[in-house]
């Protein structure tokens, strides 16, 4: 495997360990600052319930003149009015109208107004309608998805290895959803069931990466009983750096080409996934490790497997012993 870090190396993350946590405080508390401020995420029109429009130009449309245009109609008054492409050729209107007017009307209605303005000189190229309780349970549904899959993982990682473990990879993960989510806000994303499924992709991501260095801490911890917990730890998340990096390296490849060239309908979800995948491999690294810390005693406890062996030894003997008897 290609080494990223020289092999041998040992890196005292544990020593950054406050700096790290410190860093996050200030970053989540940011995200979440913003999100009261704004009375709450950005939903989309999968959790709030109305209707979305794409149109197109033939040529460049200023958007103050397309909201005068659009706010003659009723349907359309408090609409929002979003441009993307980079060329005001492209624009998505968003309005509440979803259960007292069918798709049809919106968009004669819509129609009528642009043509009184524009001529034919627009096409409208998608249109998008959900109901408001449609809309509250594909929220519920978001929710109740992301908060099962971290309760799923707390019982994987408390079987896999033991509960001290298992409370650092929620946290870790956790800090991700957080920072993700904060990010969204701050820079004016919608959520939107792409998103959903965005966090829950960072989710499996990060505990995948988390797990890798868990195994190699306790395989280390096993094999030399006098390692104190940080140095434990220390070697475990060195040794598998240059993995990590290579990882969220090849895969920061592919979501930055998403984020840059898939368009507007997938900035929402490329952007959550570059934030959380920068964040979950910096919280595998720098959260959920020195997390054990926090708990006493050894990381991996010595069992008595020698104890367990005779025991199960003598009873084969006597069992035996037994069947040549009777």
């Amino acid at each position: 495997m290609i080494q990223i870090v020289k092999p041998g190396i040992l890196i005292d993350f544990v020593s950054k360990f406050k700096i790290a946590i410190s860093i996050s405080i200030i970053l989540i508390l940011a995200g979440m600052a913003n999100l009261v401020m704004q009375g709450g995420p950005k939903l989309g029109i999968e959790f709030k319930g109305g209707t979305s429009i794409q149109l197109k130009f033939d040529k460049p449309v200023n958007v103050v003149e397309l909201r005068n245009a659009i706010v003659v109609s009723k349907t359309f008054k408090d609409a929002k009015i979003q441009s993307f492409g980079g060329t005001n050729q492209q624009f998505i209107i968003y309005t509440k109208a979803s259960t007292s007017s069918t798709t049809k009307n919106i968009e004669d209605d819509l129609k009528r107004v642009l043509t009184k303005r524009f001529g034919s000189h627009y096409k409208v190229m998608e249109v998008n309608m959900v109901g408001p309780k449609i809309g509250k349970e594909f929220r519920d549904k978001g929710i109740e998805a992301i908060v099962l899959a971290l309760f799923a993982i707390l019982i994987y990682i408390s079987i896999r290895f033991q509960y001290r473990f298992a409370v650092g990879a929620i946290t870790a993960l956790l800090h991700d959803v957080l920072i993700t989510v904060g990010f969204l806000s701050i820079f004016g994303y919608q959520f939107t069931l792409d998103v959903v499924a965005a966090i829950l992709t960072v989710v499996g991501y990060s505990i995948n990466d988390t797990i890798v260095i868990f195994d190699r801490i306790r395989e280390r911890v096993k094999s030399n009983r006098k390692l104190s917990r940080v140095e434990a730890i220390n070697i475990g998340v060195s040794e598998t750096l240059s993995r990590t990096i290579l990882t969220a390296g090849t895969t920061l490849f592919v979501v930055l080409a998403l984020f840059l060239f898939g368009g507007h309908a997938l900035k929402g979800m490329s952007f959550a996934l570059l934030v959380g995948i920068v964040s979950g491999t910096y919280s595998s690294i720098f959260i959920a490790s020195p997390i054990l810390l926090a708990f006493k005693g050894e990381l991996i406890p010595e069992k008595k497997e020698e104890e367990s062996t005779d025991r199960f030894k003598q009873k084969v003997e006597f069992d035996m012993k037994n069947l040549r008897g009777g």
